[in-house]
């Protein structure tokens, strides 16, 4: 089965399928975990050493997901859309997307400075900006098109750990 995700990625030249973490392929890999434990052998001792293969299939995706620029992008910043404020918390958090400021989606700095979290309809705005702005041929330099983000959530804190010291 092809994935939207998967499509999109090889048209931008990701690299192969590991590289990609979505919701998606999350389920297709709970889908196989699940078929195996319902494919268990029917020996105790081959019981137990399936399930800790599972087990430790499923830690090894989870360290994997967790050190994907999203996870690190969630760990980093307040869970608010930088462009309109909205906060997002729960089942919601899946619609709070990671954009690259400067649109290089291979340039992932680990302290994040690549990165804003906004919404997905914000997200929608910021890249169809961008691609009107080339292709009206107007200059593409990305401070231009920025707009500044109405929440702030680390405005002032220089200042506040200054009065701290």
């Amino acid at each position: 089965m092809r994935l939207l995700c998967c499509t999109l990625r090889d048209a931008g030249n990701r690299s192969g399928p590991q590289s990609c973490h979505c919701e998606e392929h999350e389920v297709l890999e709970m889908a196989r975990f699940l078929k195996k434990i319902q494919t268990t052998p029917k020996r105790p001792e081959e019981q137990e050493k399936k399930l800790d293969d599972i087990i430790a299939e499923a830690r090894r995706h989870q360290e994997l997901r967790e050190t994907t620029y999203r996870e690190r992008a969630l760990k980093l910043f307040p869970w608010i859309c930088a462009r309109c404020g909205i906060e997002f918390s729960g089942k919601k958090l899946k619609d709070l997307t990671v954009h690259h400021k400067d649109h290089n989606h291979d340039n992932n700095p680990l302290d994040g400075s690549n990165w804003e979290l906004l919404c997905v309809y914000c997200h929608d705005k910021e890249h169809a900006r961008y691609r009107e702005a080339n292709e009206s041929n107007e200059s593409a330099n990305h401070t231009e098109l920025e707009t500044p983000p109405i929440n702030t959530p680390f405005e002032g804190l220089a200042t506040l750990l200054k009065n701290k010291k």
